[in-house]
């Protein structure tokens, strides 16, 4: 196995688009654990910690770029505040040293549909950064994924950042496991909430072949809050809600759960979001 240790991005580019078959790595809390049970031995690993313009994060207009390396510890230190969702989601994520290597970036060249960063970046409106000798181009976070643990990326492109719209309302994610920590998630779900534009935002993990929005619950409900008074939401509103949520989903049997459960976990999870993201707003 060839290992290469680019020192800046254009030698990466480079690098990737001579070695196409070249797995990135950079926390390594993937592939490591895929080559220490021989699951996958590839021709070349890219080692991608030297190149620091993907370890940093700044602003990009209204939005945050977050370099693909960045690691979860990170955006739950540097960035709670201006992505409440995200940095929340980022908690859930393994241990504190996973969450200290682990990053963004890694979490989406895997494209598993319980990867726990995937529901609040598509409840956000989030854009994925793609890089090649070519040139770059940014994907909606749903429109990344393309089937479970498949995405768009070309063979020559690496990840390069993510780039979120900072939090104009209250957000939140939920997950449920077998267990509070170390564990993949059932399902999980995000919810963001625009009070400027009343505009509700969905995202939907573990719980069909790629993380997905439930357009029409955000719809329904965009237009059956209060925005202006604020008032309590009514009960049916939440049940509907929390019901198009799960009818969005196409969940799977599998060892961590049936589809029937998912479904009734994604609706619990839609109100209970709904009341705490509302709350927020209300004291806001």
């Amino acid at each position: 196995m060839d290992f290469h240790r680019p020192a800046t991005l254009t030698e990466a580019l480079e690098y990737k688009a001579r070695n196409p078959g070249a797995v990135p790595i950079a926390g390594g809390t993937d592939i490591m654990v895929e080559l220490n049970f021989d699951v996958h031995r590839p021709a070349a690993l890219l080692d991608l910690n030297p190149v620091t313009e993907l370890a940093e994060w700044g602003n990009d207009g209204d939005r945050i770029r977050i370099g693909a390396c960045v690691p979860y510890s990170r955006v739950i230190n540097e960035l709670g505040t201006r992505l409440p969702g995200l940095a929340i989601a980022a908690r859930t994520v393994g241990s504190p040293q996973i969450r200290n290597r682990g990053t963004l970036g890694g979490n989406l060249g895997a494209a598993s549909p319980a990867g726990d960063g995937h529901p609040p970046l598509v409840a956000s409106g989030a854009h994925i950064e793609l890089s090649s000798v070519r040139g770059v181009r940014r994907i909606p976070a749903p429109e990344f994924f393309t089937g479970v643990k498949r995405n768009v990326l070309e063979p020559d492109e690496l990840i390069t950042a993510i780039l979120v719209p900072a939090a104009r309302g209250p957000q939140q994610f939920a997950k449920i496991g077998t267990r509070n920590a170390m564990v993949i998630a059932v399902c999980a779900f995000a919810l963001s909430l625009d009070p400027e534009s009343r505009g509700v935002g969905t995202g939907i993990g573990s719980a069909a072949p790629t993380p997905r929005r439930a357009t029409s619950a955000e719809t329904f409900l965009s237009e059956a809050l209060d925005w202006e008074k604020r008032s309590d939401i009514d009960e049916t509103v939440s049940r509907r809600f929390g019901r198009l949520t799960a009818e969005a989903a196409s969940p799977i049997d599998d060892v961590r759960g049936s589809a029937a459960y998912r479904r009734h976990a994604l609706s619990v999870m839609a109100r209970r979001t709904l009341g705490w993201a509302w709350k927020e707003y209300q004291c806001a």
